[in-house]
């Protein structure tokens, strides 16, 4: 079969290059199925010889044939145009971009090197000495690091606020503040924001709302359809799928936004390598499959746990009894892999939490999610809240659930809660 039958799904060429170009079918705009957009967006075999995929494009030096052409490259914008160095752009990070742009609904993106590199380069974009931030109190360790560290350091004021304040974020919002930050849900305590009513204050305020989205991935979310300015994800995660890359995304509303962050990342050295991005290319080309059955495994084992006498409470905003599922019914679309429990006191206290942990089977002990293995951690964020205090002391863990079978997994906990609760004093 001719490779011809993928070109009519338009993404941009080396010749007239688009990061945000609309998605077609025969030349008009067409609304496509999901798993089409995921199977052919990003690629263009007609270019490279037929080969499906994109040929993986090392190296920092692009020549160019003329002194024109050199003249032209000192006014290139490094986006859309044709290619000058390495580290402002390849073939392999311009197609992820495309692709992480059209899945989000924005107009464009930019491709890092890890998920706190899409973090940060946002941060570095729209803030500066004397600017103030509000960020969710339930964010990710590694950001609230960012904000108390480097942040801090360069002159910008940090509040911490509920993550359930919604439209009442307006009474924290300053002459001063530039930046409103969120992660829903958060990534160890499973808070859902609300972000469509946050968003709305953000725009009547001139404030640039951010948002971490790696749990949902824009299959169950897509936050720029709910008025937020800018989307980060943790590629390394789901989209790539298989634990052994570190690369992330940023995706923006509009077109200042977009060359704010371009140019803030190139500014700061940020490079996204082609192997990479070729990796999470190949990922993505299974992402809706592979979150189908990370969702209905996690929510199965939720459930599960749920009648566990070991658990105190589950921490799943799929789950009815999550405090917040009404409002992730209303937003999302589904839920990803990854929630969180917290277990009921045992009289040998820490031992109970180290027996059960280091007597499962299937589930690795790691600091990620998204791969196609299951993971578990132990967390007490009781010291880090600031805004909403987390005043559970009953132990804290967070399950990714893998592409395992649910009964094995559950079979797995089972055997090693008998032998954590066998532990004595």
């Amino acid at each position: 079969m001719s490779d011809t039958h993928t070109s009519c799904i338009t993404t941009p060429c080396n010749d007239t290059p688009s990061n945000a170009a609309a998605t077609t079918v025969n030349g008009a705009a067409s609304t496509l199925g999901l798993g089409t957009r995921l199977a052919h967006l990003g690629r263009r075999p007609h270019e490279h010889h037929g080969f499906v995929n994109t040929p993986i494009h090392r190296g920092s030096t692009v020549l160019f044939k003329t002194f024109d052409e050199l003249e032209a490259a000192y006014r290139v914008d490094s986006r859309t145009g044709r290619f000058i160095y390495g580290l402002m752009g390849n073939p392999n990070s311009r197609d992820l971009e495309v692709t992480l742009a059209q899945l989000d609904s924005g107009v464009g993106a930019v491709a890092v090197g890890s998920g706190l590199a899409a973090v940060s380069i946002p941060m570095l974009a729209f803030l500066s000495c004397g600017d103030h931030l509000l960020m969710t109190d339930s964010c990710y360790g590694p950001t609230r690091h960012l904000a108390s560290t480097i942040l801090a350091r360069m002159g910008v004021e940090v509040t911490y606020y509920d993550p359930r304040i919604g439209a009442e974020i307006d009474a924290l919002i300053r002459p001063n503040t530039r930046v409103v930050f969120m992660e829903s849900p958060g990534s160890l305590t499973f808070e859902i924001q609300n972000v469509p009513a946050i968003a709305r204050v953000c725009r009547a305020r001139g404030v640039t709302s951010i948002i971490d989205n790696t749990w949902a991935t824009p299959l169950y979310f897509r936050p720029i359809e709910h008025g937020v300015d800018v989307v980060v994800h943790a590629l390394t995660k789901y989209q790539s799928g298989n634990g052994d890359i570190l690369l992330g995304g940023i995706v923006a509303r509009d077109e200042i936004s977009w060359k704010r962050v371009k140019d803030t990342a190139e500014a700061h050295g940020h490079y996204a390598h082609p192997d990479d991005c070729m990796q999470c290319l190949r990922g993505l080309r299974s992402l809706e499959v592979r979150m189908a059955r990370h969702s209905a495994s996690a929510l199965e084992i939720a459930r599960w746990l749920e009648a566990r006498p070991e658990v105190a409470r589950v921490l799943h905003p799929a789950l009815p009894s999550h405090p917040d599922h009404q409002l992730w019914k209303r937003d999302f679309t589904g839920a990803s892999g990854v929630f969180g429990c917290t277990l009921k006191p045992h009289a040998s206290g820490r031992a109970h939490v180290k027996t059960f942990l280091e007597s499962l089977q299937f589930f690795g002990m790691g600091f990620s999610w998204g791969g196609f293995e299951s993971l578990v951690v132990a967390s007490d964020v009781r010291s880090m809240r600031v805004a909403a205090p987390w005043n559970d002391p009953n132990p804290l863990l967070r399950f990714q659930i893998g592409l395992e079978e649910p009964r094995d997994l559950m079979a797995d906990m089972a055997q090693a809660f008998a032998l954590a609760n066998a532990v004595e004093r």
